[in-house]
């Protein structure tokens, strides 16, 4: 089986899903869309463990919306280019696991087609981003507390900064896969990045 066999199109697989790749899009810290496609992709496993948390939060009558999968490697590099600061992005020498498929960055959509309020944005690289953090509105840290609930039910777990990404147990212990997508931010110079 090849590295990129076991990378499964959750978009194809799971059509009930929301997805909004945001570095697909200029609505990321880098402030430019870095993905050459939106391709929404996870390892086989992180696949299976979506899965179940997709149906734990159609129980609780709410939706997911997907805003980050797999990472490419130089996506990576941009990514610690726009912030680094390891507390947030990960250096490229560690390896993200993005970049293993065994990362999923997600928040609900309620069962009127609203985001739920989760007291920041999406790749806000502050400690008001942490899972918990006594500055967040109380409606806000109850919105952050269901989705930890979601994904840990289905069998991701959290980390201590970002209220949004949840990864596989043992995450790092999955290989690194070669860029399956090109990144198109910025332009190389002469192929070295700036």
């Amino acid at each position: 089986m090849s590295q990129e066999t076991k990378l499964v199109d959750i978009a194809a697989k799971y059509p009930q899903l929301r997805i909004d790749l945001k570095y697909a899009t200029a609505d990321n810290i880098t402030g430019h869309p870095i993905y050459s496609v939106a391709r929404c992709l996870l390892h086989t496993d992180a696949a299976v463990a979506l899965e179940k948390c997709i149906e734990i939060a159609r129980l609780a009558g709410f939706t997911l919306l997907v805003l980050d999968a797999y990472r490419p490697q130089t996506a990576q590099a941009l990514l610690w280019q726009a912030c680094p600061d390891k507390d947030y992005v990960v250096p490229l020498f560690q390896g993200s696991n993005h970049s293993r498929g065994t990362a999923i960055d997600v928040t609900l959509i309620d069962a009127h087609g609203n985001v739920l309020d989760m007291g920041t944005g999406f790749d806000v690289m502050a400690e008001p981003s942490h899972p918990y953090h006594p500055s967040i509105p109380q409606a806000a840290q109850r919105n952050r507390l269901l989705l930890n609930a979601v994904m840990i039910g289905g069998g991701f777990t959290g980390i201590a900064t970002e209220w949004w990404h949840f990864e596989l147990p043992e995450a790092a212990s999955y290989p690194l896969f070669d860029d399956v997508f090109t990144c198109i931010y910025p332009t190389p110079i002469d192929g070295v990045l700036p």
